[in-house]
């Protein structure tokens, strides 16, 4: 798939876009919640980003796809608002000390404590790239494209944003954490508790430990996986961090993944994009600068990557970029720095 000529446009997902999101998520394995190995329940997905609007002016759940010479190559999502229907549940890392002076003993240990505090934050999540794309920066652009739409959008959303990636696995997909923890509260299979954790029911909240755990107790692989990203998620995480993301010591309640947040008016996207009118198309010398640009609204959304230019009155965008977008001149579109 990987071609440099070929146009890589991020664009709201379709309904015709089923079978070219089980591939992706098919490839990628089980602990990948938001994208499952089942066209059913990705066509459901895809229903709920294309329902009519909430309160906020947009559905639950919005998902992109990355299109790349008119086949599917990405995919990534937006909640705006999550845990309003059932609280998010992620782990609290805190530490404590217990001492007794008389024997100068001191005791330093860490415990998970099950919390709710990121709930009615908007999350971003569901990031899959095909492998094909690898070194054209295809990760890069649909992860930051995200964070155009919600600048373009920006009073449907609340003040944070919340981010939570799959957890380590050995070369077996084992999750160690799940098996000295997970397993022991929900006594099933990883892949089952991943499932039920996504129905309408409070599974999670009527099963989970109800008492800090004690990280010291748990074999020393799971304590060593805590917080410790999928490796095929490390890049994922990078970008987040490079963008404005933060880890505060929160994990996912399975595998015990970091979910990293932010102040939504701090990422680096929506801090620094600016919208502009389109005041000419031209045929750029060279490659021009670099941006990431956006265009449309809502169902009409699409962002790709391509040559900008700054003149009074708005900007100058690249013919292959304008066309990618599908804007001409007087158009409105966003754009930031790639």
């Amino acid at each position: 798939m990987r071609n440099l000529n070929e146009p890589v446009v991020l664009r709201r997902a379709r309904l015709d876009d089923v079978e070219g999101l089980y591939r992706l998520a098919a490839a990628a394995g089980h602990g990948l919640t938001n994208l499952p190995p089942d066209r059913d329940k990705l066509a459901e997905r895809i229903a709920v980003s294309l329902a009519e609007p909430g309160p906020s002016g947009l559905p639950a759940a919005v998902l992109f796809v990355l299109e790349v010479g008119g086949r599917v190559g990405g995919a990534a999502a937006i909640w705006p608002r999550i845990g309003e229907g059932r609280p998010f549940y992620s782990y609290r890392i805190d530490e404590q000390v217990a001492a007794c002076a008389p024997y100068d003993l001191a005791v330093k240990t860490r415990t998970l404590t099950l919390t709710t505090e990121f709930t009615g934050q908007t999350e971003v999540g569901g990031l899959l790239i095909d492998p094909a794309l690898r070194g054209v920066a295809a990760g890069r652009l649909t992860a930051r494209a995200r964070y155009l739409f919600i600048a373009e959008h920006r009073s449907a959303f609340p003040e944070r944003v919340v981010a939570e990636l799959r957890g380590w696995q050995d070369a077996h997909g084992v999750s160690p954490v799940w098996e000295a923890l997970g397993r022991r509260f929900y006594a099933l299979p990883f892949p089952d508790a991943d499932r039920l954790s996504v129905a309408d029911h409070d599974f999670i909240g009527e099963m989970a430990p109800r008492h800090p755990i004690y990280v010291d107790i748990l074999p020393p692989e799971a304590q060593a996986a805590i917080g410790q990203p999928h490796a095929e998620g490390r890049a994922a995480l990078r970008l987040l961090i490079e963008e404005g993301f933060e880890d505060r010591g929160h994990v996912d309640v399975f595998d015990a993944g970091p979910t990293v947040s932010a102040a939504i008016d701090a990422l680096t996207a929506v801090r620094d994009s600016r919208g502009a009118v389109v005041v000419g198309i031209e045929d750029f010398a060279g490659a021009g600068a670099q941006h990431l640009v956006s265009a449309g609204r809502t169902d009409a959304f699409r962002a790709a990557r391509g040559g900008l230019r700054a003149e009074a009155g708005g900007v100058v965008l690249a013919r292959a970029l304008a066309q990618a977008l599908n804007v001409a001149v007087n158009d409105r579109v966003r754009h930031v720095a790639f």
